[in-house]
């Protein structure tokens, strides 16, 4: 299949509203051509709205979509040349796997012989060689997906759609099919936006994340920045630092217990939470050693290190470690200066007020 090349997308002020709830409220935000962006966040947050809006699928209240510098608001879905895979693949189960493949082509009147030649090609580039004539309902999940896949490229997009279409495989699967549609992406040049609630998948396959909260982006960025650094104790959490603990800006660096971090805040009342991932701690079981004191209360094996719950005098973490330590073993904490996202605490109860 010959390169199609990407367009460009840039979307402005973009509001959408299911009934009288807006959805997405204002959304400024471009897409490269040639580019994979991820769509990233918890349930309800936007991003199935979004790419549903820029496909052409749900109308929007106000703002503009453009493609290639081209006014596309109130273009219809056929007309917009993009294609769109879907979480359920919506593949017609009484057609072969040829004949999905090629369903977009007869409906722009293709001859015969060209669709013949350009679905062999795809079924050589998904790896599908033989299953043309097969019922897709005697396809595996993987194979269904290429299927899908194969479906939206037969019509040679600039802008492929990706509506968590890996959801539905097992793990395995996943993990393989993940590779072959970014390759798929890179060979093509295809501008590529793909909604996912899952953080690893979105990090693997994309060069910029778009990561969106209750209808606003909440951050943009490579997977490196979003994930090194969140501006915001929701981005942390979201990107896995979910242990939380209180510090207190004693000018001389951020103490707690006693135990000190070498950084600053520049907050009037010095008050900040921590958030860290559970590999940024390390637990001693010297008591005697500096650092936050704590007791073990659960320990699992996940394969390949411990991870122990532990109870501090005001909550309980996550640690991870190599050494099977005894749930009830006192122990203390200490943290990587290097690993660990500081925010005012004023801003983490501002973010919990508003929810």
């Amino acid at each position: 299949m010959a390169q199609t090349g990407g367009g460009d997308i840039r979307v402005h002020a973009l509001k959408v509203a299911y009934g009288q709830q807006l959805i997405l409220h204002g959304i400024d935000l471009g897409f490269e051509a040639g580019s994979f962006t991820a769509l990233l966040g918890s349930s309800g947050c936007g991003k199935t709205t979004l790419l549903r809006t820029l496909s052409g699928f749900v109308p929007v209240v106000s703002g503009r979509i453009e493609v290639d510098g081209q006014d596309l608001t109130t273009v219809p879905p056929e007309a917009r040349g993009m294609a769109m895979v879907f979480q359920s693949y919506a593949l017609w189960p009484h057609m072969t796997v040829a004949e999905n493949m090629a369903y977009g082509l007869k409906l722009r009147k293709e001859s015969r012989s060209k669709i013949a030649s350009k679905i062999d090609g795809l079924l050589s580039m998904l790896a599908l060689e033989g299953l043309g004539g097969r019922k897709v309902t005697d396809l595996s999940g993987g194979q269904r997906q290429r299927v899908a896949l194969g479906r939206a490229l037969a019509i040679e997009p600039s802008i492929l759609l990706l509506d968590e279409p890996l959801s539905n495989l097992d793990a395995k699967i996943r993990l393989t099919m993940r590779h072959e549609i970014r390759a798929i992406q890179q060979s093509l040049g295809l501008t590529v936006i793909h909604v996912t609630h899952d953080r690893e998948e979105a990090m693997t396959m994309a060069d910029r994340l778009v990561v969106m909260d209750r209808g606003h982006i909440a951050q943009i960025g490579t997977p490196e920045n979003v994930y090194d650094r969140p501006n915001s104790p929701f981005l942390a959490r979201f990107m896995g630092a979910e242990n939380r603990l209180n510090f207190r800006d004693s000018g001389q660096g951020l103490e707690c217990e006693g135990y000190r971090l070498p950084a600053r805040l520049s907050e009037s009342d010095g008050r900040a939470i921590v958030y860290f991932r559970d590999e940024a701690a390390c637990l001693d079981t010297n008591t005697s050693a500096t650092g936050i004191k704590g007791r073990v209360i659960n320990r699992s094996y996940p394969g390949g290190f411990y991870r122990f719950a532990v109870e501090t005098s005001d909550t309980v973490i996550a640690v991870s470690g190599d050494d099977a330590i005894e749930p009830g073993t006192a122990v203390t904490v200490t943290l990587d200066p290097n690993k660990i996202h500081v925010f005012p605490a004023t801003m983490a109860v501002e973010e919990e007020g508003s929810k």
